[in-house]
């Protein structure tokens, strides 16, 4: 064993072998530490998630019933700017830098959604999950639909579209524990329909936590319905961070068997991803998100899109499409008068149509940049078949993929820095190193994963050449966002 993996040991954070099995399995007395007080304090965790259902409504219904807020209007003066600020300025981009640091524990320890779905399981039907919920895509389509909900709706800047669409997800997480989960109280909505669980899942693969089996058994993650896991994950065969909600439930220091918490390299789980479980519908959901997440940034701020749509609606009427500059229904587009903001149908359709174009554009354009690589690092010697090379090396996507998504969708967070005085150049520079730092994370684990496929050297590094090609094809896309003060 090196002196790096011996000093990392020695800190407590989890080093794996060449092959992926893990040489060290002892905790660091700070993983045991916070172990124990998460067990000790368990019983809280249901008051805690209490707290912020009531949190959520408040945050959901009290803006309701109060007027639009005036221009000049900030956070900290007015309660309607203040909801919209801490879910779309601190709690949409935070809950995904959080994953890095403490994985998917905003799921396990504070989420309404996943709590109120497992209240409803435990006095529910308890029926066994069916296949077309257990389907790899059905997530998929989920975070589709409500992402582009939201982005009809004007969900970031009006309280009813925000009640929309956070009060049809309560609605489908409840419908869904009543129904489907077996055994103790169960996360069927966690595991496989909620539309931000799957993208926490995926980015917690290069979180720094892991709960790991005491006594492992088997090589593959599997699938168990019975047994103490609520989000159906048998405990014993565990190898992936991504179902883990980190709950604690199969957490007992004083126990054999279970699981127990380790710390570990951010990225490690990705460099070793052939051991963990690599999956090709999490590859299309990585680059269909960020797309489609892009999309619904630049239609914001692009002249190209009013280009677009003056086009669009001139065909439209000029071929006798009147109805297309009508309004349709306040549940599936914005009709706000008061705020100026009133959709038609050809708003409607064409920010689907725009948003599906950029998740279209840009999964097929990081397809092609990884499948360019996945084919050179064959030609020089890479292992494995064509195919498992491309999901392999995807993953290194994850670090510039979360970022983009911070940087881009989170921007209320960074408009309150300059709302408390900070330079709108500091801010800028702030996103820039952000955002290099990813890009830089992104390189390293590709540069590794290409080591694991047994290259080196220079061929490693050609082989990498392409996958540059579209970290910087993503950096280019978000400029809007990033330049921005």
């Amino acid at each position: 064993m090196s002196n790096a993996s011996n000093r990392l040991q020695q800190i407590g954070i989890h080093v794996e072998g060449p092959n992926g099995s893990q040489r060290q399995r002892q905790q660091s007395p700070w993983a045991k530490r916070i172990e124990a007080f998460v067990v000790r304090h368990r019983d809280l965790l249901g008051g805690i998630q209490v707290a912020m259902f009531i949190i959520f409504l408040c945050l959901m219904i009290g803006p309701l019933f109060l007027p639009l807020p005036h221009q000049g209007e900030y956070f900290y003066n007015n309660f309607t700017v203040f909801a919209n600020f801490i879910i779309w300025g601190l709690w949409f981009p935070l809950v995904f830098v959080s994953v890095i640091f403490s994985g998917r524990s905003w799921c396990g320890v504070l989420c309404p959604l996943g709590a109120s779905s497992e209240w409803a399981n435990r006095v529910g039907l308890k029926r066994p999950v069916p296949r077309w919920v257990r389907w790899q895509g059905t997530p998929i389509i989920s975070f589709i639909i409500i992402t582009v909900l939201a982005q009809t709706v004007s969900a970031r800047d009006y309280a009813t579209g925000i009640a929309e669409v956070f009060g049809l997800t309560f609605v489908c997480a409840i419908a869904l524990g009543l129904v489907y989960g077996r055994g103790a109280s169960k996360r069927a909505w966690c595991r496989h329909m909620c539309p931000i669980g799957l993208m926490l899942g995926v980015f917690s693969r290069i979180g720094a936590i892991q709960l790991a089996p005491k006594l492992p058994r088997g090589d593959n993650d599997a699938y168990a319905e019975k047994g103490v896991c609520p989000t159906m994950i048998d405990i014993n065969r565990k190898t992936e961070s991504r179902h883990c909600i980190e709950c604690f439930r199969c957490v007992n220091p004083d126990a054999r068997g279970g699981l127990k918490m380790l710390f570990r390299r951010p990225g490690t789980e990705v460099e070793q991803i052939r051991e963990h479980n690599p999956n090709a519908a999490e590859i299309w959901f990585l680059f269909l998100a960020t797309g489609l997440s892009l999309g619904g940034f630049l239609w914001l701020v692009l002249p190209l899109y009013q280009t677009l749509r003056q086009s669009v609606g001139e065909w439209a009427i000029n071929h006798g499409w009147f109805w297309i500059g009508t309004s349709g229904p306040a549940w599936l587009m914005s009709i706000h008068p008061a705020g100026h903001e009133v959709f038609s149908w050809l708003d409607f359709f064409m920010i689907v149509g725009f948003m599906g174009g950029c998740a279209i554009g840009l999964t097929i354009a990081l397809t092609f940049t990884t499948a360019i690589s996945s084919w050179v690092s064959g030609r020089l010697g890479g292992d494995l078949d064509w195919r498992s090379r491309l999901v392999e090396l995807a993953y290194a996507y994850m670090p510039v993929a979360m970022l983009s998504l911070v940087i881009g969708l989170g921007g209320k967070l960074f408009e309150a820095l300059t709302l408390i005085g900070v330079p709108g150049a500091m801010v800028a520079s702030i996103k820039l190193v952000l955002f290099g730092l990813s890009v830089l994370w992104s390189l390293q684990l590709g540069y590794r994963l290409l080591g694991r496929q047994a290259l080196s050297g220079l061929r490693r590094l050609l082989a990498l050449v392409p996958m540059v090609a579209g970290i910087g094809l993503i950096g280019i896309a978000w400029s809007p966002a990033l330049f921005s003060m």
